[in-house]
């Protein structure tokens, strides 16, 4: 009996990935850490290699052997940066990045996106088709675009190739962004690798914090947001148009707080070990705008869509008609990214659209009127509605579901349900005005709440984290939810 739960504690469980905000990955990582303090960080080559080890257990925890698909991808694009690097031909120089980006591409797009093209083709030819069953290997998306980013640097001359296959290694693999991003750039990261490791009080406080307010989001605030929206869209027609309403502020809630809440802790473990990873979110719902909302939502994945497919395409470079082109093509792309559907694209279609009408918006000779205070609390509630419009599409199995929860919403809307929704939904109401209320919380505040935290007693913390426990297991349904993100 002991020998076979030792092995279910170290095999791949399908049904039963290790996450983040998972008990199993509290004691992996408990243990990890330790032995990272005691015996590993202090010597770098022992370091990098115990880092990677445990990087790549966890991503086997996670998606099993299409670990092999990710050291595919770390053995050949080193070889081929390191080819890059060292020709000064241009022509090899240019196959071998075609090459790269070509391989890397065709294992998304054929476990991503095959039963997408498939059952269209079908579709168009009036033919049943049967999905076919390909498991999506998790993260997968995020890694493929960090290492083309790190290709098509090295190509262009921006950074040198990393000469060290235990340092490419430890970048692409590196456990606490590899399966849910943020997309970390080799720029940014490399250099990071072999520095000498000193922890800083302040450092460890601003992890330990990350942390605990990436778990709060994403095991308080998400998951139970998450109850409530599952129940509305799985059927919009059968609830009110206020009801239909509040699940879809519910998922504008749960999708920023379960992604942030996985980047902050991300974030937070990074630190814990002696690296930084960028900032992913910048309280995006507190956007003016559709551009600054664009500029604080995933930015990673908006800064990498903007250098390497906007600015490539010409960017604003070409005229204003070329420049709108270029930026809906660019939504298109991040559309398509986030899944293999129509609806994702047509997503990303509609917040291109915003965008170059906020472009053109924004050259009008009247747009200075725009900046009053009052026009830009108007244009903060119209862009963050937006936002949450599109969110149902997002959100939702297709789109007939979607049109039938809009419909709901504008046609069969009733106000009465208001006064019963909060008596019997009052739990929900206190934590979407608590998630609210931090994604709206000005700067000022939450630096007085992270110095408070900072200069807390230990005990203090203590208790933070056993509140957080104890409100995680209180509202926890039978199975630990995983990451919103993790399908991408």
């Amino acid at each position: 009996m002991l020998k076979e739960n030792l092995r279910d504690l170290f095999a791949y469980i399908p049904d039963e990935p290790m996450l983040f905000n998972s008990g199993l990955f509290l004691v992996f990582f408990t243990i990890f850490i330790t032995f990272y303090y005691l015996f590993a960080y202090k010597n770098t080559t022992i370091r990098l290699i115990y880092v990677v080890i445990f990087s790549f257990f966890f991503y086997y925890k996670a998606s099993g052997w299409y670990l092999v698909i990710l050291l595919f991808s770390i053995v050949l694009d080193y070889w081929v940066a390191c080819w890059l690097d060292y020709s000064q031909n241009p022509i090899f120089r240019k196959t071998l990045l075609i090459i790269s980006i070509w391989a890397n591409v065709s294992l998304l797009m054929y476990f991503k996106y095959t039963n997408f093209f498939l059952s269209n083709w079908y579709a168009l030819h009036g033919k049943p088709f049967e999905a076919w069953d390909i498991f999506l290997p998790i993260g997968i998306s995020f890694y493929t675009f960090q290492t083309i980013s790190y290709v098509v640097d090295v190509y262009n001359k921006v950074i040198p190739a990393c000469r060290n296959l235990i340092d490419y290694t430890f970048y692409m693999s590196f456990f606490p962004h590899l399966v849910a991003g943020p997309i970390v750039r080799a720029k940014d990261f490399l250099h990071q690798i072999r520095k000498e490791i000193r922890f800083e009080t302040h450092e460890i406080h601003e992890g330990l914090y990350l942390i605990l307010k990436g778990l709060f989001k994403k095991a308080v605030i998400a998951d139970y947001m998450a109850q409530y929206a599952d129940l509305v869209f799985a059927n919009p027609q059968g609830y009110s148009g206020f009801e239909n309403l509040m699940a879809m502020y519910a998922y504008t809630l749960q999708i920023y707080c379960d992604f942030s809440g996985y980047s902050d802790m991300a974030i937070g473990i990074a630190l814990l070990m002696g690296y930084r990873l960028l900032e992913n979110f910048r309280s995006p719902y507190q956007s003016l705008n559709i551009t600054e909302f664009w500029r604080r939502w995933h930015i990673s994945l908006s800064t990498w869509l903007r250098d390497y497919i906007y600015i490539p395409l010409g960017g604003n470079r070409k005229g204003k008609t070329k420049q709108y082109l270029f930026l809906l093509i660019t939504m298109l792309i991040g559309g398509f990214w986030h899944g293999a559907s129509w609806k994702f694209i047509f997503w990303g279609l509609m917040h291109g659209l915003a965008l170059v009408v906020h472009k053109w918006v924004s050259g009008q000779t009247w747009a200075k009127y725009i900046t009053q205070t009052p026009l830009l609390l108007i244009s903060g509630l119209l862009t963050f509605h937006y936002v949450a419009f599109l969110w149902i599409f997002f959100r939702a199995n297709d789109f007939t579901t979607a049109f039938i929860m809009i419909k709901q919403i504008f046609v069969a809307m009733e106000w009465g349900y208001f006064l019963p929704f909060l008596q019997v939904r009052s739990l929900l109401v206190v934590l979407m005005l608590v998630g609210f209320g931090a994604t709206l919380l000005p700067e000022k505040e939450k630096k007085l709440l992270y110095d408070f935290f900072c200069q807390s007693p230990t005990y203090w913390k203590i208790a933070f984290f056993l509140v957080i426990i104890q409100l995680v297991l209180q509202l926890k349904t039978e199975s630990v939810q995983p990451f919103i993100y993790f399908q991408f």
